[in-house]
């Protein structure tokens, strides 16, 4: 398996972890300083991210990548990939719609981590 195939298996891996609510696995496959900025432009820490999934403010539905595409350079990475998603957040459901993510990882303790996430939101509109 070539690293590009390593990495891919890591974000699926770190996915899966967040559907499931998996926080000690989640933590596993996120970087100490892991930072996400959420469709809405919200900054969340890894403590914050986490946290929100643990106590049930943020739960994932579904999270279905399609293709994920890689760019590695030595021990850094990025990743981008379509999805769609499925979320409850703060008592909202928001549908199964798509979204762009691009993500940061680094290869950190022997593994590939996330470190910083960004993920928009697809208009339907120009779909």
């Amino acid at each position: 398996m070539n690293e590009e195939e390593r990495i891919r298996d890591a974000e699926r891996a770190r996915l899966r972890a967040l559907v499931s609510a998996d926080i000690v696995t989640a933590q596993r496959h996120h970087a100490p300083d892991f930072q996400l900025i959420t469709p809405i432009g919200v900054a969340l820490s890894r403590e914050q991210y986490l946290g929100a999934i643990a106590a049930g403010q943020l739960k994932y539905l579904a999270w279905e990548p399609e293709e994920i595409a890689v760019r590695a350079y030595g021990s850094a990475a990025v990743i981008r990939y379509r999805s769609q998603l499925e979320v409850i957040f703060g008592g909202h459901h928001l549908p199964l719609s798509g979204y762009w993510h691009t993500d940061s990882y680094e290869y950190q303790d022997d593994r590939w981590v996330a470190v910083w996430s960004q993920a928009t939101a697809v208009n339907r509109e120009f779909e």
